[in-house]
């Protein structure tokens, strides 16, 4: 098809100079009266969007979620459902209804570097949003929808660019992630200008009350009060506060939060077990040889230090190792090296290492996909090594990886290898349907890293009940550190409503 300009337009506009033709035109005039009237949006309740989106079918919470921020919440929300329903495209629908009604103008989307390209693809594809991704000699006056790593916009020249801009809605992905109100990352948020706003994460709440206060005061200051009033107003501290009631009717005038058993939609179960295991004689000495260090040198007195230690030799001799042998080129005092020097003899002899064993044996009853996750690159590699010599095909995945190498290891795990050994970077923005076995090996201290971890296999799309196994080593840190999990989740569920199974005790399990 040839395409040529016309100059016709020119003609009739002398005629109507010379006055040979008129200016008006009663039919051309009805015409576009039609249009405008079609056009019209004559009311301000009911979503408009959907009848320009033929490339999605949004589900019906996904529809009521982005008719409550807009119609009650005016457009400043905290957007929590639960990992897996679909906040990403509940947050498109509200970015494009406002497109529409012509009230947004430009946006900005913050997300995690990894998440990019996935919120490009949806709001070009399935919301017509022309997103583009933000390069470095971009000039943000030119573009209407921008999508932006965190880690870019939070720094100089980035950061005075956007401050320069007058965006009409701001979105940020991952958003507990903001949680810690001294970080650079809230300033940066906090300095934005936030005519609408969209924080958008599953879990608001990961360690205290007060991760919560601190969210929803980015997104309407004063809502809570300040901080001496609301820590007074409730008697809070991190794990406890008064007037529950009180709290959740004000968090839910600003969150929206869906559970999977309130959408209407058929979920597979979620099975639990939390496996406790026992270590070895051998193991259990050099574990106690590594309690008993803070009484052997200043070194090894920061508590940090300590727990990090047991938290490493509850996963692996090697990841152990190498926080041990740091520490000790530390040491000054001949005895201190040679005490250190002796533990690390008998660390290094250790020929079990019984947690792996559980989960070689928890891999080969499956029979089928599994992912485990491990807070240690260490035992990344470890249990990479142990798996290959039972025959065990894995694939590695952590946070080193670029973005084309975690792609690239997501597609080996679905199409070859039984396993996918993953560190934290694994538990966001991945998503593995086609698996329904995840093992935690290591246990966080937060409980809503379980659940993110959870969220990547139970999710929409999948179809098979998903099997959990949280191992635990008794007489150690970890039972600490499951008591805290349940004190946390408890937190979580009286600021902002109950979770799915993450945890199960161990009388359930043996």
């Amino acid at each position: 098809m040839l395409i040529e300009k016309s100059s016709k337009w020119k003609e009739g506009f002398i005629e109507r100079l010379e006055e040979r033709e008129p200016w008006d035109n009663w039919t051309l005039y009805n015409m576009s009266y039609d249009v405008v009237k079609t056009n019209l949006i004559t009311d301000f309740t009911g979503l408009q969007s959907p009848k320009y989106l033929p490339n999605l079918t949004p589900l019906r919470h996904q529809l009521e979620v982005a008719e409550t921020v807009i119609e009650r919440m005016n457009g400043k929300a905290i957007l929590a459902d639960e990992v897996g329903l679909g906040k990403t495209i509940e947050a498109g629908l509200i970015l494009k209804e406002y497109l529409i009604r012509g009230l947004v103008k430009k946006a900005l989307i913050l997300a995690p570097a990894s998440l990019i390209n996935q919120w490009i693809d949806e709001l070009n594809h399935k919301f017509y949003i022309p997103a583009i991704p933000y390069k470095k000699n971009y000039n943000l006056d030119n573009y209407s929808v921008v999508v932006m790593s965190m880690d870019t916009a939070k720094k100089s020249p980035h950061k005075e660019v956007i401050y320069a801009q007058d965006y009409d809605m701001i979105i940020i992905d991952e958003a507990h992630k903001l949680k810690n109100h001294k970080t650079k990352n809230y300033e940066f948020v906090q300095s934005l200008k936030k005519k609408f706003c969209l924080l958008l994460t599953a879990t608001p709440i990961q360690n205290d009350v007060f991760e919560l206060f601190y969210l929803i005061s980015l997104l309407k200051p004063g809502h809570l009060g300040n901080y001496e009033t609301f820590q007074s107003s409730f008697s809070a501290n991190k794990l406890t506060w008064e007037h529950d009631d009180y709290l959740k009717e004000l968090v839910n005038q600003v969150m929206v939060r869906n559970r999977r058993k309130d959408t209407g939609i058929e979920w597979t179960h979620r099975r639990v077990q939390t496996i406790p295991i026992q270590f070895t004689k051998e193991e259990k000495e050099v574990y106690d040889l590594i309690v008993g260090l803070k009484n052997v040198s200043s070194v090894f007195s920061s508590a940090f230090s300590m727990i990090t230690l047991q938290k490493e030799m509850c996963s692996s001799k090697e990841a152990t190792y190498l926080t041990l042998n740091k520490m000790r080129q530390q040491c000054v005092d001949p005895e201190e090296i040679d005490y250190v020097e002796g533990m690390i003899q008998k660390l290094m002899a250790l020929e079990v290492n019984t947690k792996a064993e559980k989960a070689y044996e928890l891999i080969s009853k499956a029979n089928d996909k599994v992912i485990i996750f491990t807070e240690y690159r260490a035992s990344q590699a470890y249990l990479q090594w142990f798996l290959g010599s039972k025959g065990i095909t894995s694939v590695l995945f952590n946070g080193k990886f670029k973005k084309s190498k975690r792609d690239w290891m997501k597609q080996l795990f679905k199409d070859q290898a039984q396993v996918l050994i993953a560190t934290e970077s694994g538990g966001e923005g991945i998503n593995l349907q086609f698996c329904h076995h995840v093992i935690n090996y290591d246990l966080p201290w937060n409980p809503m890293k379980l659940e993110q971890r959870i969220g990547r296999v139970h999710r929409l799309g999948q179809e098979h009940d998903v099997h959990i196994y949280n191992l635990a080593i008794e007489g150690t840190i970890e039972d600490h550190i499951l008591d805290l999990l349940h004190a946390k989740i408890d937190v979580f569920e009286k600021a902002v409503g109950n979770l799915d199974d993450i945890l199960s005790t161990f009388k359930e399990s043996m």
